[in-house]
């Protein structure tokens, strides 16, 4: 299919796949709206063998080419000073860690105050509920505390494309989803969470890190935008930062977040590790899977740190 242009890009942002008020005034959970005790009660009806896999990269301590900030990590109080028979009694290792979740790296997921278009938030709220001072006052993570539990579906595009992994600067579109759904067994439904596998990670590990912004990077494409919306997805997320780099158009730097988010209120899943997910996948010949996504309570923050579990 031909990709939407920058006019169709508008339009669904602030119409046609607009959510503003869909569920109210108030509401600050967008697309988790479509979740409920149904959606997980059916999701536990797939676990039939209790074997788990997580979908969280480790996280790195290093800097690199797309890792600018790296997260830190330091001993407070660690083993190497204690001898055996020197005492004390309370001996104990303590840690600090940091780190900028947002990039193209660490697994975490999006809230909806983590973009804005023209001075506005999803729901319609002014950017200004986000400051340096307060952090988000509206729409951070803890519109998520009671997590994301619900039925997850794999596309594995390289494995339909007969590839290793997605080049830079292609992606994920409706051609490999309708392929997913007649091969793997699936149809997207409401409240999924809708996984989209590139390889792009499990290259970075073999070939080494990549500037997405100068070398470029796979994901979804914006043609999926109106299937996420007419099917209701709950959360979308992939192996990437979620925005085909470069990106064509002149207003939108990051069409599938600033869309996603801003207007549909879509919560969106970044930098995930799919490629044990896809192996386990193709072993059992299933590609779809109880998820578990728990953000961290995190008040006033644009989105969380997460290790998603799959469990078959």
């Amino acid at each position: 299919m031909s990709p939407p242009t920058q006019n169709d890009l508008l339009r669904w942002l602030l119409s046609d796949l607009n959510n503003w008020g869909r569920w109210g005034e108030d509401d600050q959970r967008g697309t988790l709206n479509h979740l409920s005790h149904q959606t997980t009660i059916d999701a536990l009806s797939l676990v039939q063998e209790g074997s788990t896999v997580s979908c969280a990269r480790a996280v790195e301590f290093e800097a690199a080419v797309d890792v600018p900030r790296p997260p830190q990590h330091y001993m407070i109080g660690s083993g190497d000073v204690y001898r055996p028979g020197e005492g004390p009694d309370r001996q104990v290792a303590i840690d600090y860690f940091g780190l900028v979740f947002h990039g193209h790296t660490v697994t975490h997921i999006d809230s909806l105050a983590h973009f804005f278009w023209d001075g506005k938030a999803y729901n319609g709220r002014p950017s200004s509920v986000v400051t340096v001072a307060d952090g988000a006052t509206e729409l951070d993570v803890t519109a998520a505390v009671g997590g994301i539990i619900t039925r997850g579906v794999l596309v594995d595009a390289p494995m339909l494309r007969g590839k290793r992994y997605t080049q830079r600067g292609d992606g994920v579109g409706m051609d490999d989803i309708a392929a997913a759904e007649q091969r793997c067994n699936f149809n997207v439904r409401p409240g999924d969470v809708l996984l989209l596998r590139t390889g792009q990670l499990g290259m970075r590990e073999e070939l080494g890190p990549v500037d997405a912004y100068v070398g470029g990077s796979s994901g979804p494409k914006p043609e999926i935008l109106p299937f996420m919306h007419e099917r209701g997805v709950a959360v979308m997320g992939s192996d990437t930062g979620n925005d085909v780099q470069p990106s064509p158009y002149e207003r939108f730097s990051n069409p599938v977040h600033q869309v996603g988010i801003v207007g549909m209120g879509l919560w969106i899943l970044d930098n995930a590790w799919l490629d044990d997910l896809a192996v386990v996948c193709q072993d059992m010949g299933r590609w779809e899977f109880l998820i578990n996504i728990l953000p961290l309570r995190l008040p006033t923050v644009t989105g969380s740190p997460v290790n998603p579990i799959a469990v078959f």
